[in-house]
C-alpha cells in the first residue's frame, strides 16, 4: 500500500555518519522512569497537537501502547535536556532500527538539537550492528524533510 501523505526515508549506516554535535548546555540520556515518559508524552502532544486522540490519547493509554510494543526499549528513547533539566527534545526508536518520533521543543528549535539527536540515533544503531535507520515523515513537514535530507536520508519504497 502506498502512503500518499508520507514518505519512508532511510540512512545507510556505512561509517560515513557524523558524530553528534550537541549545542552548549544540552545533554542526552536514555529514558529512566515514568516521569521521563510523561515528559515525552507532553512534548509529543505539544508538537503534534491534542486534536488527534488516536495518536495521543491519555498518558496511560499512550504509555501502555508504547511500552507494551515488542519493539520498545527504554535504551532507545533518547532525551535531550537543557541546563535546567527540562526536556528540550527527544528521539524514540524501535528495536527494528526505525525512528518513531523526533521532536524538539519549539523554543529550542534551530539550535542543532534535532540534528544531534538524529546523529546520535545513527551512531547508536551502527554500534548495535544495524545497516540502516528508517523513519516515516509527513510530506507537509518541510522542516523535517530538510533535516533528514541534510543528514543523508533518502526516500525508499514503503515495501522492504
Amino acid at each position: 500500500m502506498v502512503n500518499r501523505h508520507a514518505a519512508r526515508l532511510r540512512r545507510l549506516l556505512d561509517g560515513s555518519e557524523r558524530p553528534p554535535r550537541w549545542p552548549a548546555g544540552v545533554s542526552v540520556r536514555t529514558l529512566r522512569d515514568t516521569a521521563d515518559a510523561k515528559a515525552m508524552h507532553g512534548l509529543l502532544i505539544r508538537i503534534y497537537g491534542e486534536d488527534d486522540a488516536d495518536v495521543f490519547p491519555s498518558f496511560e493509554d499512550w504509555w501502555g501502547r508504547v511500552s507494551g510494543d515488542p519493539e520498545f526499549s527504554a535504551e532507545l528513547c533518547f532525551l535531550a535536556s537543557d541546563t535546567t533539566g527540562r526536556l528540550a527534545g527527544l528521539a524514540h526508536c524501535w528495536t527494528s532500527a526505525f525512528l518513531k518520533d523526533l521532536a524538539v521543543r519549539p523554543d529550542m528549535r534551530r539550535r542543532g538539537i534535532g540534528a544531534a539527536l538524529l546523529d546520535h540515533c545513527f551512531a547508536v544503531f551502527r554500534a548495535r550492528g544495524a545497516a540502516r535507520l528508517d523513519l516515516k515523515v509527513e510530506l507537509d513537514n518541510a522542516a523535517g524533510l530538510r533535516l533528514y535530507e541534510r543528514a543523508g536520508m533518502v526516500r525508499v519504497p514503503w515495501e522492504g
